[in-house]
């Protein structure tokens, strides 16, 4: 029981570090290596309740790259199709969801790294659309932030815009479905007993996720976080047929 308590908190820090590095949050990764350990509603309540202090930790160190435009664009759309998402989590039957997000990562992150010099024009059709399908992702299957990385990936933003931005919108997609995964019971007091380990945890690997994000170029940081969404879509895939 204590290897598996400690084999759940280090790989919680390294999707920590992963998800800095790919600028689209650590639930990407965390909520794939959570349900190895509890059910798919326990993952969900889990999830929102962790990322609080995942995004904490990186709009305290990335707050000056916030674009206030981008949040409102992407952000609003993701806070209210997050609510509708974590509300019909319940109905939610099997690994189906899952898979059709896989595939969709798979077949978007494979053509901008096909495709390298593609930039999705920032109009308000694009941010509405990229934003609202992240948000109900994030309710139902406890992650948006890898379609919410493809669009800003796909406006080609600075890093430091991407992360700050990224972790503003998640704070109130996470905050927001927190509420609703409350009153649906999925939020338990032994995911409380865990809060002090997991604030450490989100504050030590952003910080170690922000020292490596100094040593990569803009170019091999699109790169880096196309291939870590691609990774995670064929994960998805091969997990659904085992």
């Amino acid at each position: 029981m204590i290897f598996q308590e400690l084999l759940f908190y280090f790989l919680t820090l390294l999707a920590e570090i992963i998800g800095t590095v790919g600028g689209f949050g650590s639930s990407v990764f965390f909520v794939p290596m959570a349900s190895f350990f509890y059910d798919f509603q326990a993952v969900l309540g889990l999830t929102a309740f962790y990322h609080l202090f995942s995004n904490i930790s990186k709009i305290l160190l990335f707050f000056k790259g916030i674009d206030k435009r981008i949040f409102f664009s992407i952000g609003i759309p993701s806070i209210i199709m997050v609510i509708i998402g974590a509300y019909f989590s319940k109905f939610l039957v099997g690994d189906i969801g899952s898979l059709v997000l896989g595939i969709f990562l798979f077949l978007f992150a494979a053509f901008l790294l096909i495709k390298p010099d593609f930039v999705l024009a920032q109009t308000a059709s694009n941010s509405i659309i990229g934003g609202g399908l992240s948000g109900l992702t994030a309710g139902l299957l406890g992650t948006g932030g890898a379609i919410r990385g493809l669009t800003l990936a796909s406006f080609d933003v600075p890093k430091a815009t991407f992360l700050a931005t990224s972790a503003l919108i998640d704070f109130g997609v996470d905050s927001s479905r927190f509420v609703v995964y409350f009153s649906q019971d999925y939020i338990t007091k032994d995911m409380l007993f865990k809060a002090p380990m997991l604030l450490g945890i989100s504050l030590i690997g952003t910080w170690i996720g922000k020292k490596l994000l100094e040593r990569i170029s803009q170019e091999n940081f699109r790169k880096i976080a196309l291939w870590l969404i691609l990774m995670i879509g064929i994960t998805a895939i091969i997990k659904y047929f085992l």
